[in-house]
């Protein structure tokens, strides 16, 4: 029995019908080196010689009645891979674009938290175009993951567990017959939430809210209103991708060579290739939304993920990040110089210099108080009424640069997508495979029209850079651009959402 941490958790209180908080994957693989192309039983006796490597892909959650406390992660004693499986034939005239089109179908459906949180569709039947070479023996796997049970990195991780590294498929050997450990008495759940709500006391103030949130919420909503909001930390622009989202998905990508990004960062010196991957970002996103008829006078703000997992001791699921707000200098014309600007802003940062465990926010707000305060922050239309946070998640996450295999078959490609809050419309998650980053964007087309103009736009951006780079004279460090703004996601904020929320309690008291 293993208790939630209070961010894994608050992922499970965020969700709702519009925002399923699982993190979402698209492998496709080259059978063609197979003698005879992968049946989905073989697929499903392979994964199930596997289940023992990713434990919690057999736990489920263990609820405390009345939220006394976070939940647990149990062995889940009716575990059936069936329920996890499913299987999609696109027929003869299946395309890779009919895939995606599939994927974004099955990633706007939450996961059923009446067992393990995850989920895999096997498809077969559509044609693989690799390199401008075309065959029809390739099949996909698309998988959800919970962001309670993961985070992006953990879940590459997971990944490279249940693939193999040789082309030579393995025989599958069945591991002894697994036995869950017996589920807890409701009695024994009680007591430990009870020992833990005496250490944490402040857990009490967020079991009154939530208990009395069905019918307080109308109050609560007209004390906030009248509450002066901390102005200063809402200091991202406004922009079009900032609007209440829908529950529709849309998953648009583009792979370029990882070569092209090195040797920008090699060409303008004292930057990072991360500076380069957030510059093609920032390009991208200023040409779609001018595409868009939008003028931004002001630069765009990311919240970019920091991974603070220890290297002696790292675990392959949960969520163990940090985070920083970062200025994209979107208001930069040149998109060479732009680079520039973004690691001085990057290095400015406080997180950069000394990661600040994301725990932190959460230890100030517990989990509860935290996915309250966040459906407030979406029904009362703050980042539309004022101006939002941070305009968009940029994620980087570092994958394998040699080949994976599953049975003899190729990994070839893989997309990934991220969870979606409210007011935030579009994410986008780059990920690197064999010499190739992937730039995912995963968008809400009601939110973020003509998505599909965005795979093209990074193809320009990059352009337009390596030829600005090339113009670009030598900066020393000490001539380098001033950052524009360190948004930090340090004590400020925590200060002032603590300080929010406590006024809001206080209100509601009376």
């Amino acid at each position: 029995m293993r208790q939630l941490s209070e961010l894994d958790a608050s992922f499970l209180y965020l969700e709702s019908d519009t925002s399923p908080m699982h993190i979402g994957g698209i492998y496709l693989f080259d059978a063609s080196k197979r003698e005879k192309p992968l049946a989905f039983s073989t697929f499903v006796a392979y994964l199930r010689s596997r289940l023992h490597v990713v434990p919690v892909f057999r736990q489920r959650l263990k609820e405390i009645p009345l939220r006394l406390g976070r939940p647990y992660w149990i062995d889940d004693p009716d575990f059936s891979i069936e329920r996890h499986l499913a299987y999609v034939s696109l027929g003869e005239q299946g395309t890779q674009s009919g895939l995606m089109s599939l994927a974004s179908r099955i990633l706007e459906e939450p996961l059923k938290r009446d067992r393990p949180l995850w989920h895999i569709t096997f498809v077969d039947g559509f044609t693989l175009d690799e390199d401008g070479e075309s065959g029809k023996n390739a099949f996909a796997l698309i998988v959800k993951l919970h962001h309670a049970a993961i985070d992006a990195f953990s879940g590459e991780e997971i990944m490279g567990k249940l693939l193999e590294y040789t082309p030579e498929p393995r025989p599958i050997t069945a591991p002894r017959p697994w036995q869950p450990c017996p589920e807890p008495s409701e009695e024994r759940v009680i007591l430990q939430a009870g020992a833990n709500l005496l250490r944490t006391p402040l857990q009490f103030t967020s079991l009154a809210v939530n208990a009395a949130e069905a019918t307080a919420r109308g109050l609560i909503h007209k004390q906030l209103r009248k509450l002066p909001l901390p102005f200063p930390l809402f200091s991202a622009p406004n922009s079009p991708l900032n609007r209440q989202i829908t529950a529709n998905r849309q998953i648009v990508a583009k792979t370029v060579d990882l070569s092209r990004l090195k040797a920008i960062k090699a060409t303008l010196g004292d930057v990072t290739l991360n500076d380069v991957v957030l510059g093609v970002c920032a390009e991208t996103l200023r040409r779609y939304l001018a595409s868009q008829g939008t003028k931004m006078d002001r630069s765009l703000v990311a919240m970019t993920p920091i991974s603070v997992r220890s290297n002696s001791l790292r675990l392959a699921t949960g969520n163990q990040m940090s985070a920083m707000l970062l200025d994209l200098a979107t208001s930069e014309p040149d998109p060479a110089m732009r680079i520039r600007r973004i690691h001085r802003n990057a290095v400015a940062s406080e997180p950069y210099r000394e990661a600040i465990a994301a725990d932190r926010l959460t230890e100030l707000l517990p989990s509860t108080m935290l996915a309250l305060s966040a459906r407030l922050y979406s029904e009362l239309q703050i980042a539309q009424r004022y101006q939002p946070v941070f305009n968009l998640p940029i994620t980087n996450v570092p994958g394998p640069q040699v080949p994976l295999y599953l049975q003899g078959a190729r990994l070839v490609r893989q997309y990934n997508t991220a969870p979606l809050f409210d007011t935030m419309g579009l994410v986008i998650v780059a990920v690197s495979y064999q010499g190739r980053l992937t730039l995912n964007f995963t968008l809400c087309p009601d939110v973020a029209a003509n998505g599909d103009s965005l795979a093209e736009l990074v193809e320009s951006s990059l352009a337009s850079i390596e030829e600005c780079a090339l113009k670009l004279p030598a900066c020393e460090p000490d001539e380098l651009p001033e950052a524009t703004s360190g948004h930090a996601l340090g004590d400020e904020l925590l200060t002032a959402l603590e300080g929010l929320l406590q006024k809001t309690l206080k209100r509601f008291r009376h």
